[in-house]
């Protein structure tokens, strides 16, 4: 198998993983990976805007779009006019979202404990600095 075969089967298997160890605690509550995401973009920064997030994660306004109306509908997070521009709607947790985000994160932290007892914390940070150099280097450049 040539380097470029193995490169993608790597990252097919890596990426599914990532994905389950997110969606199947995500299910419970019925969120998508990237609803969780938004959560915790929230979590992170309340009052958060939809083209802040389409700015961080680099995806089409319509795909946040729709995500942030699934939490909404959910009620999972609020929207408030910014009263500077009113055109800007400012993006809260509801007080069910923080514990959702809360509980989910406890999930996932937990099965990522579990790497980290498989990996090691130095291998596993060896791994993760080496994702972030090739995001800088290979990705940013490209």
């Amino acid at each position: 198998m040539n380097l470029v075969a193995k490169y993608i089967n790597a990252y097919l298997s890596t990426i599914k993983y990532l994905n389950e160890m997110v969606d199947e605690p995500a299910s419970l509550y019925d969120l998508s990976f990237e609803q969780y995401l938004i959560m915790q973009g929230v979590v992170q920064h309340d009052g958060l805007t939809l083209t802040d997030i389409v700015a961080k994660r680099q995806v089409t306004r319509a795909a946040v779009s729709r995500q942030i109306r699934m939490l909404l509908r959910k009620k999972y997070i609020w929207q408030e006019a910014d009263v500077t521009d009113r055109r800007r709607m400012l993006l809260h947790l509801t007080k069910r979202g923080q514990e959702v985000e809360r509980e989910l994160t406890q999930h996932i932290e937990l099965r990522f404990d579990g790497w980290l007892v498989a990996l090691g914390e130095e291998r596993a940070t060896e791994i993760l600095k080496y994702m972030l150099k090739f995001d800088d280097k290979v990705l940013t450049d490209h």
